[in-house]
């Protein structure tokens, strides 16, 4: 599955296109790109399926970009893009990446400063010599160095996104040899992903081994032994993989899963009831037999625990409350019975209204919001007043061709810097769902922050907070508010928060939902979807309020229709 590499080679290009100063197509490659990282069906399987015309049929992607793709997939490499790295030094293109920066203060700096790579960014930023430049400063100086720090993790570890499906693609293939489970960060759904590690039940390791360290997308082979080998795949992505016998996969599954500290803790369960764990299975110290190994249920079963799920084993407190009986009955991945927040062509998605409803529909959902972005959003072609209420009559034309699913009447609404929608109460009377979100003035302090949001729910229009603390994964730092005030003024005013299963948001993060819910708040998952491909990310979403230990009574959207529609009334 070539997405990632696909949409990386598309990104690329559309930097080095915006550091030259090109005029609209770095837009449209980046457009394109989003599409591909977030498609369902590998690229090249759409392009077996009828070549560049069928590239054509997906949304962003026009003749210019589909006989790239094209080209890509026949051999590897675009003409263009190598032609455009001479053009620019590689240092620059690494700078516009950082936080604060952009294609053209990384062009200054390159060019005013001397300034080659990310090292020298680094030093020039601790002996203030940004902060001279005009247009620059000692608060853009700190955002740098703030910045060079995440993006630092960035390069180390992936979007669970595409974790995930190169995990699953790899899955897919080694199941001829046998059982095929990724293990590791990506099984316990962590928002981000370092390496890949897949076991596999096998009774012959060689052939598994040959056919792992020659697939066509292995750039490189670090390791090949006789149960175990490490390649690095075309999208950059380390992988694992290893051979086990049948009998011993539940235990060697539950050791890779992890987490480390997870393990220690049941590690030392065991020793207390006189076993030894590890990958090798529960053994028992007098006789060296193995207890439990075939299955995880039966490994944890033999210690006095229940099976715990992948996605709570992080030492957070799952060990007590499993001894305890208290383990939270997870939310399912099944659970859900609609989406309240998507955007369509009135606004910045690339699907119409009547195209999600379809989408909607197809993943058997009751209900589903459409929630373009308000007016103050105008980089996302934000719906003034007027075309709200164009809207608004799309829609109930919608309803009456499609009764079977309810269509509800939203808006992504700004949360002004002062704490007002960005509608007033005459349009905001007229939505079902109001999805209130900050895109602007993010640097407030802790208080005017909080301040924002209290006063949004006050409002009394809300029906959850939008991506809450405004975080991207690997690139921006979340806002900085009370998350105690705010989540209690929520919950008491009932208005849920979201989480937003966009891979770059995944907001609110675990430890918050966990805060969140503990404090009586309610959650909305929502996709954020720009097209109907994107609704496949529920699954994210759904991966991290697990992580946050929520129940399907803590999501407002596992609700049926009608009880649904009588949770959100304002």
């Amino acid at each position: 599955m070539k997405n990632q590499e696909v949409a990386k080679f598309l990104y690329e290009m559309a930097d080095l296109l915006d550091i030259l100063g090109v005029a609209w197509k770095p837009n449209a490659y980046r457009r394109a790109a989003r599409t591909i990282e977030m498609l369902s069906e590998a690229i090249e399987d759409v392009y077996a399926r009828g070549k560049t015309a069928a590239l054509k049929d997906l949304p962003g992607v026009g003749d210019a970009i589909a006989s790239k793709i094209e080209e890509y997939l026949k051999t590897g490499s675009v003409k263009e893009l190598r032609a455009l790295e001479k053009k620019v030094p590689k240092g620059v293109d690494e700078m516009m990446h950082v936080q604060g920066l952009g294609p053209k203060k990384a062009w200054r700096l390159y060019h005013e400063l001397k300034i080659h790579n990310l090292q020298e960014l680094e030093k020039a930023a601790k002996e203030h010599r940004i902060s001279k430049l005009e247009g620059f400063g000692e608060k853009s100086e700190s955002e740098i160095l703030q910045s060079l720090g995440l993006h630092s993790a960035g390069q180390a570890r992936r979007l669970l996104l595409t974790g995930l499906d190169t995990a699953r693609e790899l899955e897919k293939r080694l199941a001829r040899f046998g059982t095929a489970i990724a293990a590791g960060s990506v099984r316990r759904r962590r928002e981000t992903i370092g390496d890949i590690d897949i076991l596999v039940s096998a009774s012959k390791a060689k052939p598994v081994m040959d056919y792992f360290t020659t697939m066509p997308d292995v750039q490189r082979v670090l390791a090949k032994g006789d149960t175990k080998s490490t390649v690095i795949l075309g999208n950059g992505m380390q992988a694992d993989v290893r051979v086990l016998d049948e009998k011993l996969f539940g235990a060697a599954l539950q050791y890779f899963t992890g987490s480390k500290d997870h393990n220690v803790k049941v590690r030392q369960i065991a020793i207390k009831k006189g076993y030894k764990l590890s990958e090798y299975g529960l053994v028992s110290r007098k006789t060296d037999r193995i207890i439990a190994a075939k299955t995880e249920e039966e490994v944890y079963r033999k210690l006095g625990l229940p099976y715990i799920e992948p996605e709570l084993r992080e030492d957070s407190g799952e060990i007590e409350a499993a001894l305890k009986g208290r383990l939270p009955k997870l939310i399912g991945y099944d659970d859900l019975r609609g989406d309240c927040h998507m955007h369509t062509t009135w606004s910045d998605g690339e699907n119409s209204t009547e195209d999600m409803v379809k989408a909607a529909i197809a993943r058997g959902y009751d209900y589903v919001a459409i929630t373009d972005h308000s007016k103050s959003t105008v980089i996302a072609n934000g719906l003034d007043e007027k075309r709200v209420l164009k809207r608004i009559a799309e829609i109930d034309k919608l309803q009456k061709k499609y009764p079977q699913i309810a269509i509800l009447k939203g808006s992504e609404c700004d949360i002004l810097k002062t704490g007002e929608l960005d509608y007033k109460p005459a349009i905001l009377k007229q939505l079902d769902v109001v999805i209130a979100s900050v895109h602007a003035s993010m640097k407030m302090n802790r208080e005017d922050m909080t301040k924002r949001y209290l006063r949004a729910i006050d409002s009394g229009f809300v029906t959850a907070i939008g991506h809450p603390t405004g975080r991207l994964i690997n690139s921006r730092q979340p806002f900085d508010f009370d998350l105690e005030r705010v989540a209690s003024a929520a919950a008491k005013a009932g208005v849920a928060f979201e989480i937003n299963a966009n891979p770059a948001r995944l907001d609110l993060k675990d430890s918050h939902i966990r805060a969140a819910s503990q404090l009586g708040a309610r959650f909305l998952i929502d996709t954020d979807s720009h097209s109907a491909d994107h609704l496949r990310l529920m699954e994210l979403g759904i991966a991290q309020a697990r992580r946050g230990w929520l129940e399907a009574k803590d999501v407002l959207n596992t609700l049926p229709r009608q009880k649904f529609l009588k949770a959100i009334q304002r």
